[in-house]
């Protein structure tokens, strides 16, 4: 019942947030739906841990071959436990923020987190397809209702983008449920497809383009920087802690266990097209004077790294794909915290407008660095072992013969990365305050409490990675095994 409860709480209390009026009483209630949400996320992961607490399933669609099978395996929890944690921060950080209508906002704020528990928890190709959508349909009303001024432009180019992502996908599901001996959509069964290596190609370009503008990587990306930088910074949050982690999932998924031959035939492509971009973002991040910019260049250059460690296909990238993914979850809402505390202090995010922050807010300078260099993968902060991992799986990679140059191009993007972020804590908290800059105040209780805690989690991950690792071992294995086709090599 977990699993069910993880979806019910947020998309009933959602539904719920539309009919309160008060802006006071619905923050009070969308913090008590996300703190009992995280309640019920961390009961699975330790107290209710046994099988039966862990599924669900009932009929839904039985004529087409599809139920409504929800459960939380390794990679499914450590999912559900990002997207619960991340609502109550970013809630309790931009408590101060004011928004028009705001119950309908954090409404659907809550049915987007609704739709993001049923990505991670669907057993059944219809189901994640359906939850896929949820998800996707609160995201466009929050920016196009409370975004910036070039708000409709850029969330139209991100429903388009998104919505041929998510047809592609429906033809693809709809392809391999025709070619399924049982006719069903249940995920076993597409597990246990068999169908040529030119169908199963089409079906991976089908399924990838999907989760590649959905995560984003180079070239399905120009709709992520434009949608970061015009939607509200709580929207923003969530896009990039939380949704962006939908596309990673997807590909370990529903696309390397289902298509394996195309996915090792087409692996060296895509490892090229993911450090092409992470190099390309990177290059670019160093380029901007706005920090939503700058923020949105460096997660496509993280996610891109991901990706490359999935086809990588062995268990050190997988499981440092999985921890990786909560790791950068929680580090990018701490930056895009601080993001809109100055905003909201300076009505600008203008880097060249900045400056000897640190001087007068220390605590925010503090909070700050220890994010942006846990962003960085610094030794004994939680993105370490994560980018160690891909880095280890993509150097060991026994599918492909240019493993070494992968390794090396990647880690261009690291110097890269450090680069762009020190530059930034410079210019924006050291050096010589000017006019704009003398009125700033220090964090307030709020924030300091939301970035307090991501510090902690910070450390606490970087120090004792195993608690994460431990959740995610038994899936990681089933999927590269699942996965691995090396063996039918070998055996002509």
């Amino acid at each position: 019942m977990v699993p069910l409860l993880l979806i019910l709480i947020p998309l009933l209390t959602g539904l719920t947030a539309f009919f309160i009026k008060n802006e006071k009483a619905v923050r009070s209630w969308v913090l008590l739906s996300s703190g009992l949400t995280l309640s019920i996320s961390l009961l699975g992961l330790t107290v209710l841990k046994e099988d039966k607490f862990l599924q669900f399933q009932c009929e839904w669609l039985q004529t087409l071959g599809s139920s409504f099978s929800v459960r939380l395996d390794g990679m499914g929890q450590l999912l559900c436990l990002l997207n619960a944690v991340a609502y109550p921060l970013i809630l309790l950080a931009t408590w101060n923020s004011s928004y028009k209508k705001s119950h309908n906002f954090f409404a659907l704020m809550l049915l987007a987190q609704a739709g993001m528990m049923g990505v991670f928890l669907a057993m059944d190709a219809l189901l994640f397809y359906f939850f896929w959508e949820l998800a996707l349909i609160p995201m466009y009303f929050l920016c196009s209702i409370w975004g910036g001024e070039k708000r409709i432009a850029v969330t139209f180019k991100f429903f388009i983008y998104t919505f041929v992502g998510s047809l592609l996908m429906l033809i693809g599901i709809l392809f391999i449920y025709s070619h399924s001996p049982s006719h069903s959509f249940d995920i076993a069964s597409f597990y246990e497809i068999h169908i040529s290596s030119k169908q199963q190609q089409l079906v991976f370009w089908l399924f990838f383009i999907a989760f590649a503008i959905k995560m984003p990587i180079f070239p399905f990306h120009t709709w992520q920087p434009d949608t970061y930088e015009q939607a509200p910074t709580a929207t923003t949050m969530v896009l990039s802690g939380v949704m962006v982690k939908m596309g990673v999932f997807g590909l370990i998924r529903w696309l390397l266990p289902v298509v394996p031959v195309a996915s090792y035939q087409w692996g060296d492509v895509i490892t090229t097209m993911a450090i092409i971009g992470m190099i390309y973002a990177s290059l670019i991040a160093i380029q901007q004077d706005d920090l939503k910019r700058l923020v949105a260049y460096s997660s496509i250059a993280h996610i891109g790294l991901m990706c490359a460690a999935i086809f990588a296909e062995n268990q050190s990238g997988m499981q440092g794909v999985m921890i990786q993914m909560f790791n950068h979850g929680i580090n990018i809402i701490g930056l895009w915290i601080v993001v809109e505390i100055i905003e909201r202090q300076f009505g600008t995010r203008k880097i060249s407008e900045l400056g000897g922050l640190a001087q007068k807010a220390p605590a925010m300078a503090l909070l700050f660095v220890i994010v942006a260099l846990a962003n960085l993968a610094l030794p004994l902060t939680n993105a370490f072992p994560g980018e160690f991992l891909m880095f280890n799986g993509l150097f060991n990679s026994l599918v492909t013969k240019y493993s070494v140059w992968f390794t090396a191009f990647a880690g261009i993007s690291i110097i890269l990365a450090a680069v762009y972020t020190l530059n930034m804590i410079r210019k924006v908290f050291y050096g010589n305050m000017n006019e704009l800059t003398a009125t700033v105040r220090d964090v307030r209780s709020n924030e300091k409490l939301a970035l307090g805690i991501i510090v902690i989690l910070i450390f606490c991950i970087g120090v004792y990675p195993q608690a994460l690792l431990n959740v995610t071992k038994e899936f990681s294995e089933a999927i590269v095994k699942k996965a691995d086709i090396l063996p039918l090599f070998r055996g002509h």
